[in-house]
């Protein structure tokens, strides 16, 4: 007997929601092949069998939410016996405790609950005609107008009650990566004394750069580099040079990381994920651009792996696509910095005493204060700003 448990995908991971089951009971599998998929609070994975066999108990359900390292599934040899009562305890320890309350035993809309508890009524004695036998308003309005025609058999007529305002809207749950990000951005402002500085950055070298280097990555490559491409390489070509916002807080200690890793916020359907980009430092903008491109594709298609979204070290979002000028991002923990991108637009500048136009961004840079201050970061924004103003800098 082979138990399939929920893994612990990465240091923060308590549950996982099971997505979908590939494999039904009763059917073969051999070691390494997905048989289902769960939920992590960053992304979305397939769990592969741990052993051939055949899949003869699933003990947790699709949508159901399990505790890291619990049984969620058994596998047996053929021809194998197995007791229930191994069965019956697998599947109690499933369980999540919780501090919440009970799952109530009706089936009602949020809507038919809050008008049963106004009126009095008692859910468990009214028949639902919704999918599944789930309670609905009308259900419960009209077991209302029943006890009022009761009452009034044998009790003198009072005014009629008058139908509670209800407010309409539309309740989305807030479950899965939404959740994950809300609890994540909560906790790194709770936790860390966050400061933003901003600084204006000439951007018409890159531009001019872009051109010319999309112009034979496109022919050759069929690679269109972005300007968040050549942004990525000048943070990782700043963040070996300046080590302390490449760096961690563990406790009161300060870890210097080796490694210069950068993740990339990029926009999903349901949420924010951050792919990152390892060892950015060492890779040349054509693989930089193509990391990001597949990044991106695997988040857009709900492929990417824990490995994909782990082992950041900084952030880089970009929301200057949206026409956003400046904003304040929010770090990204455990990581210690987070630098946000707005648009390029053209603006006035004076430039050797002569107005003129071009084309500026402004970069936002957050920082932990516990590991730097104002001046260092400032020190560091303004390196990038250099490279990004001298992009030649990059290749040297």
């Amino acid at each position: 007997m082979y138990e399939v448990t929920m893994p612990k995908l990465s240091l923060t991971m308590e549950t996982g929601k099971i997505i979908r089951w590939l494999k039904k009971e009763g059917d073969k599998v051999e070691k390494g092949e997905p048989i289902l998929e769960i939920e992590t609070e960053k992304v979305t994975v397939e769990v592969e069998a741990p052993a051939s066999g055949i899949l003869h108990k699933i003990l947790a359900k699709e949508g159901e939410e399990v505790p890291i390292q619990k049984t969620i599934a058994i596998i047996k040899e053929p021809g194998e016996e197995i007791p229930e009562e191994t069965v019956v305890e697998a599947k109690r320890e499933v369980t999540v405790p919780t501090a919440e309350k009970p799952v109530e035993r009706v089936k009602a809309s949020p809507l038919a609950k809050k008008l049963a508890k106004e009126y009095g009524i008692d859910l468990t004695k009214i028949k639902g005609t919704g999918p599944g036998g789930r309670i609905l308003k009308e259900d419960v309005l009209r077991a209302v107008e029943e006890a009022k025609a009761a009452a009034a058999v044998t009790v003198t007529p009072t005014p009629p009650t008058p139908t509670p305002s209800v407010e309409k809207a539309k309740i989305v749950p807030l479950t899965g990566i939404r959740k994950t990000i809300g609890k994540r951005m909560a906790q790194s402002l709770q936790t860390a004394p966050q400061l933003t500085i901003t600084m204006e950055v000439d951007m018409g070298e890159v531009v001019k750069l872009r051109e010319q280097v999309v112009s034979e990555t496109e022919k050759k490559l069929s690679l269109r580099v972005t300007y968040t491409d050549i942004i990525v390489m000048a943070v990782a070509k700043a963040l070996k040079e300046f080590p302390f916002m490449n760096s961690r807080l563990e406790e009161d200690k300060l870890k210097l990381l080796e490694e210069v890793n950068v993740g990339v916020a990029t926009a999903i359907e349901d949420g924010l994920v951050v792919p990152v980009v390892k060892n950015a430092d060492k890779k040349s903008l054509v693989e930089i651009s193509s990391n990001i491109r597949s990044l991106v594709e695997k988040a857009r298609q709900g492929k990417l792996s824990i490995e994909d979204v782990s082992g950041g070290t900084f952030t880089v979002t970009n929301l200057g696509m949206y026409g956003v000028d400046v904003f304040t991002p929010i770090i990204n923990p455990p990581e210690s910095a987070i630098l946000g991108v707005g648009r390029i637009v053209e603006k006035p500048v004076v430039k050797d005493g002569q107005i003129v136009i071009r084309p500026i961004t402004i970069l936002s840079l957050t920082f932990d204060h516990r590991v730097t201050d104002g001046a260092q970061a400032a020190v560091f924004l303004q390196r990038i700003k250099e490279l990004l103003e001298k992009p030649f800098l990059l290749f040297i």
